[in-house]
């Protein structure tokens, strides 16, 4: 872990990364990529020492507050938040100032936050964002072996439901060969509909490699998975985007699941959920 002073915290759509790198260990993250120009190894995290300084005075300066979000490229519950808490601080700003805000991880850290979080819901908006790519405990910890398990990503999202704070899923991504299977996508559908959650943002069945993440991939391939590495060059050579062979028909079941559950579906839906930013107060003044 290292520390750099970065001269911006929010992008031009209001999301943010304190921290860059992760340890979750994910043998498939696109993050790894070099072209984001992530730590390399990317298990060196790079904390923004002076993000909450950013953040504040970003904030103030803000015409109106507006959804924000964290965790698009690094996890913000990953291991060392544990100690800096600069996640959670992040977070009492952003309830302070009246912002809402949604955050995207695959750890039960953020229970530790449900304060903040129920706060900010309150006064706002909280929506949070949990990755689940197998429903196979076992599975889950070889591909994803540094971080909870699905079954515990599962209790978390049915905590958030019983506190009527909503939850939505990013179902990826689907390595094929290894869980793009009908039973593992039925199983996924059903476990979010008996958590409530309100969306599953899905684009495909399939990953994308390229150089960084492809390599730390393919080693885990060996590791883990012997001979598919073979497999994978046969069917994708060096393209970009790796998509399941049985592509189509994963499609047609996961949308028939979604609307049989009435779970959002569609990407664009999905994410203009997660930018709407609700006045709360300015709706209770018109009454």
């Amino acid at each position: 872990m290292h520390f750099v002073t970065a001269k911006t915290i929010l992008s031009p759509h209001n999301g943010m990364n304190i921290y860059r790198g992760c340890t979750h260990g994910c043998i498939y993250c696109d993050s790894r990529s070099l072209c984001y120009h992530t730590p390399v190894p990317f298990e060196d995290i790079e904390v923004k020492q002076n993000a909450l300084e950013l953040l504040e005075d970003t904030l103030r300066r803000k015409r109106k507050p507006c959804m924000t979000g964290t965790g698009s490229m690094s996890d913000p519950y990953m291991h060392c938040e544990k100690d800096l808490k600069l996640t959670r601080s992040s977070l009492e700003l952003l309830e302070r100032f009246g912002f809402g805000a949604t955050v995207h991880t695959k750890s039960d850290l953020v229970l530790r936050d449900m304060d903040i979080i129920e706060r900010i819901h309150t006064k706002t908006k909280f929506v949070l964002q949990m990755t689940i790519t197998t429903a196979d405990d076992e599975r889950c910890r070889i591909i994803e072996p540094n971080v909870c398990p699905t079954s515990r990503r599962f209790e978390v999202l049915t905590i958030f439901q019983k506190k009527g704070i909503p939850t939505v899923v990013w179902l990826a991504p689907i390595l094929p060969f290894i869980n793009d299977s009908e039973e593992n996508l039925r199983s996924i559908v059903e476990q979010c509909a008996s958590a409530g959650v309100k969306g599953i943002i899905c684009f495909g069945f399939g990953l994308t490699l390229r150089e960084g993440n492809r390599e730390y991939f393919y080693n885990a391939l060996d590791q883990h998975f012997p001979g598919l590495r073979s497999r994978y060059k046969k069917q994708f050579g060096n393209s970009y985007e790796c998509n399941s062979p049985h592509n189509k028909h994963l499609m047609q079941i996961f949308t028939a699941g979604c609307k049989k559950y009435g779970i959002m579906c569609c990407p664009d839906n999905c994410f203009a959920y997660l930018h709407d930013f609700p006045c709360k107060d300015s709706q209770l003044s018109l009454f």
